[in-house]
């Protein structure tokens, strides 16, 4: 069997405690569950002499940064595994202090493409530096840093070609982001407002300045409690002990402040590190070395809704704006004072806050961190690599959290539901179908809960003569948008989620199929008159679900005039069914195919074939697809949408709906053709969620369930509303069925 190609990571490593190692092991992680297993990740770990760790079995190497010999003995090691194609070295100067020489010999002697990424970058270098710097870049065939400050100070003052410069952010962690007052109960902080501070504890820290700050904020706000977070840094403890801690020990004693700050004197696992991050009100970052190039701590209290009060960092500056934080200058205790009375004040400021540094850090999660980083390979390396996305497991957590023992909730506020938004027909009926499907894999009571609320609902919005209101409030009302809007998107709709779970009955319990049953049949009664193009084709994919023959003149009656529609719009280049491509669009060839199938009618498969292909030429490229924007509705009049003009696929306003509902038909034309290209495509449209995207980043939150609202021109919209999350779990239940088809043909030969 043939070997993988192989990455290997030069870094400190777990169980040593450093803020190097949590990095790579937290890069390491991300792109192991962002990709597939084509290819595997070695580590070289780095230590001292002094400091001798128990590494785990994937790290097959050792640099001993201190002793010279073994920079020779890593580099015969590396250069005799054939299987190793990329080098990626993580570099600090404190590591490499001793040996500054025989590290550039080392990176001079690996025959591999390098990757060099700077975790400092200290501006205004002395020629001795400054030479080193650019002989480690010589050997590098390409540079990482995490900030543009940074990238500039390479080209600027050490005259390095930007060619070879990558901006990656430092990643960070998506969160669930669980109820503050919760976890202050949990850590026995409850009533308490926390700031916090964390990492290795150190002078330039400067700790003191919040010390100093703290009787003026507790005068206003008594309840004020500052948490030290983490351990002396090893380094300084055997070089100088305790002596900063017993000086900061001692203050604390003489501004009486002992029942306001509390020590976590010890490395925090990353999952508790991210819960007192959570329950903290304000972060304070007072860093009082001005060249600190860039903060992982910075970023992960941003990252996790934390207004910021900072000294300022070149990180800092680049990335806090005045509406997620304040900047002070280094050592003005007075100014933190009065910047944290202020927004302690404000909670909702701080709450605005909290959400612009979600907004603002979401690119920097660590999954798009692996994106960047594997793009980056990938542009070094070839074909060597197979890089391809991993699909996530399904996480229905928050699909529960939007739903009620009412319904659905329509819309978040990033991930929090919002009750005031109400709920909606439209997506309990998507809701019941996903967890149908979910039910009949997972047998799972919860589940099954699940499909019984939603199918209560529709019920509950069905009228007298069979039809279906749309909107209805949290306190269970129907509202006026009843009125005002054209309700034949949301009764199709519905209908297709009820043909479904008829279609479903030999797993699901009878008195389920019966309520939709009957719910069906006093619906269909009052269909055929609708006319809406997309409801049309809801309700043919509902007939063809419930699997009725008494349906099928209603199937022929809707897909005639469908192929109606089609025959009148349709001319050369422009094989569709409308005067423009507007949202929803593989509904239309997806029913004109079923409608085919049912009646056995050749003419509506010929059209579903005809506009399907299409479709599928304006909206996939090599690189994937990108639906049709709702900022852009291409129309046969006007300059034709191209899938691959890029200035076109970069307009923005991609939903995820419309990627969930390609997903679904061309599910469906690959089980009546067996064409592999089709089983292809449907994979490049799922990776669109994954980070195979013009933005490269991803749409679905692996940690909460949830997807995002829309890709954005320039970012993601965050809000994890109902229709998307329903829309992703939709595509990924249909990823499943595609790989438990292709086991069965594995197994039948």
């Amino acid at each position: 069997m043939t070997a993988l190609p192989e990455i290997l990571f030069i870094s400190t490593s777990p169980p040593r405690e450093c803020g190097i190692a949590t990095y790579t092991y937290d890069l390491i992680q991300a792109i192991s569950s962002t990709y597939q297993d084509s290819f595997e990740i070695q580590i070289c770990a780095v230590e001292n002499s002094d400091q001798k760790h128990n590494y785990p079995t994937d790290s097959h190497y050792l640099l001993v940064a201190d002793d010279a010999n073994s920079y020779i003995a890593l580099s015969q090691q590396l250069n005799a595994d054939k299987n190793i194609k990329l080098v990626v070295l993580q570099h600090e100067f404190g590591l490499f202090e001793s040996h500054k020489t025989h590290l550039e010999a080392l990176l001079n002697s690996i025959d591999q493409p390098i990757i060099i990424a700077f975790h400092t970058v200290l501006p205004r270098p002395n020629e001795v530096h400054k030479n080193l710097v650019k002989n480690y870049a010589k050997q590098a065939t390409s540079m990482v840093v995490m900030t543009h400050s940074s990238a500039e100070i390479l080209q600027r003052d050490y005259e390095l070609p930007a060619e070879k410069i990558t901006v990656i952010p430092h990643g960070t962690h998506l969160l669930e982001h669980t109820n503050k007052e919760v976890l202050k109960r949990e850590f026995h902080l409850e009533g308490r407002t926390v700031l916090s501070t964390f990492g290795f504890i150190g002078t330039s820290k400067s700790i003191e300045t919040t010390l100093q700050a703290l009787p003026a904020i507790i005068r206003k706000i008594p309840s004020v409690i500052f948490l030290i977070i983490g351990k002396t840094h090893p380094n300084t403890v055997a070089k100088d002990g305790e002596t900063y801690r017993h000086y900061l020990e001692e203050l604390i004693l003489q501004l009486g402040l002992q029942e306001h700050v509390r020590w976590i004197n010890y490395f925090l696992p990353t999952p508790e590190l991210l819960e007192y991050l959570t329950l903290t009100d304000i972060y304070l970052f007072t860093s009082n070395d001005p060249n600190q190039a860039v903060s992982g701590t910075f970023s992960y209290a941003i990252s996790s809704g934390c207004p910021v009060i900072s000294t300022r960092i070149p990180h800092v500056e680049e990335v806090l704006t005045t509406d997620m934080g304040v900047i002070i200058d280094f050592n003005q205790p007075r100014q933190l004072a009065e910047a944290a009375i202020q927004l302690l004040k404000n909670k909702p400021l701080r709450t605005q806050m909290r959400i612009n540094s979600l907004q603002s850090m979401a690119h920097s999660a660590w999954e798009n961190s692996a994106i960047l980083h594997v793009n980056l390979f990938q542009k070094m390396t070839g074909s060597i690599f197979q890089f391809k996305f991993r699909n996530p497991s399904i996480n229905l957590l928050h699909m529960e959290r939007l739903t009620t023992a009412f319904g659905m909730l329509q819309f978040s506020h990033i991930n929090e539901p919002d009750p005031l938004s109400g709920y909606t027909i439209d997506d309990n009926a998507r809701a019941l179908i996903a967890m149908c499907e979910q039910y009949a894999a997972s047998e799972s009571k919860n589940d099954l809960a699940l499909v019984r609320i939603y199918l209560d609902f529709i019920q509950f919005c069905q009228q007298p003569s069979g039809t279906f209101l749309n909107y209805v409030s949290y306190n269970r009302q129907f509202t006026t948008q009843n009125e005002e809007v054209n309700l034949e998107d949301s009764i199709g709709r519905t209908l297709w989620a009820l043909g479904f779970v008829l279609s479903k009955k030999d797993s699901l319990p009878k008195s389920i199929v019966s309520q939709a049953d009957m719910i069906f049949n006093k619906t269909i009664l009052c269909i055929e008159d609708i006319h809406s193009t997309r409801a049309m084709a809801f309700l043919i994919k509902g007939l063809y679900y419930a699997n009725k023959p008494e349906n099928l003149p209603l199937i022929d009656l809707f897909a005639k005039r469908l192929a109606a529609m089609y025959a009148h719009e349709a001319a050369e280049n422009w094989e569709w069914f409308e005067h423009s491509l507007t949202y929803a669009n593989s509904l239309l060839p997806e029913a004109m195919l079923l409608a085919g199938i049912a009646s056995g009618e050749i003419r509506y498969q010929q059209i579903a074939l005809q506009s399907f292909e299409f479709l599928l030429k304006h909206i996939f490229d090599s690189q994937g697809i990108h639906v049709i924007s709702n900022e852009y509705w291409s129309e046969n009049d006007k300059k034709p949408y191209q899938a691959h003009t890029k200035a076109l696929s970069q307009v923005g306003g991609e939903q995820a709906i419309d990627v969930s509902y390609t997903i679904l038909a061309l599910h469906a034309f690959y089980q009546v053709y067996l064409d592999e290209n089709y089983a292809k495509k449907m994979q490049l449209a799922f990776d669109w969620f994954l980070g195979r995207n013009h933005l490269q980043q991803i749409m679905y939150n692996p940690c909460t369930g949830g997807c995002y609202d829309g890709l954005e021109r320039e970012n993601v919209n965050l809000n994890q509303g109902a229709e998307s999350t329903i829309s992703y779990l939709l595509a990924r239940q249909t990823m499943e069925k595609i790989k438990q088809n292709s086991l069965k043909i594995i197994m039948s030969h």
